[in-house]
């Protein structure tokens, strides 16, 4: 068995949805990025390449790449799952937070889930998505931007 952690953080802007685990959110700005900037769905595949020992986020769907402009993270997030595949490796478990001060994620979660879910083809009582706060503390605190923390747990097939 073999685990791996993810992170990611990116600013909220004007005039673009927020999409977390591929889920869009009603809010005011959404998420910079390359492609829709879904933290949740970069934090989770950095887990799960860290997991198989494949690198980063970064090395298989580069910043900048054309190919990836505006991409939805959940196609990315798939993509990654096959490349664990094929490294003989099937998931056991994922555990992620996404830390936002707004908007409060609660009623959502549920969604996040079933949609990670899919998208890790598991069952969705094996996928744990929770929300924080930070608590006003620096950047995140002030709402400029929304961050996630992944861990995933693999298992050779």
């Amino acid at each position: 068995m073999r685990n791996g952690i993810g992170y990611d953080i990116h600013p909220l802007v004007q005039g673009r949805p927020l999409v977390l685990g591929g889920i869009a959110i009603p809010h005011s700005a959404g998420l910079a990025g390359d492609s829709d900037g879904d933290v949740l769905c970069h934090a989770l595949i950095d887990a799960l390449l860290g997991a198989a020992a494949l690198g980063d986020i970064g090395k298989h769907f580069p910043p900048g790449d054309e190919r990836y402009r505006d991409a939805r993270s959940l196609d990315l997030l798939r993509e990654a799952v096959a490349l664990v595949a094929n490294a003989g490796y099937a998931i056991v478990n994922v555990d992620a937070t996404v830390i936002a001060e707004s908007p409060r994620l609660l009623p959502h979660i549920d969604d996040i889930r079933a949609s990670v879910a899919g998208a890790l083809a598991i069952d969705a009582g094996s996928v744990s998505v929770k929300a924080t706060t930070a608590d006003g503390l620096g950047a995140l605190g002030r709402g400029e931007g929304i961050a996630a923390l992944a861990i995933a747990l693999l298992d050779s097939t």
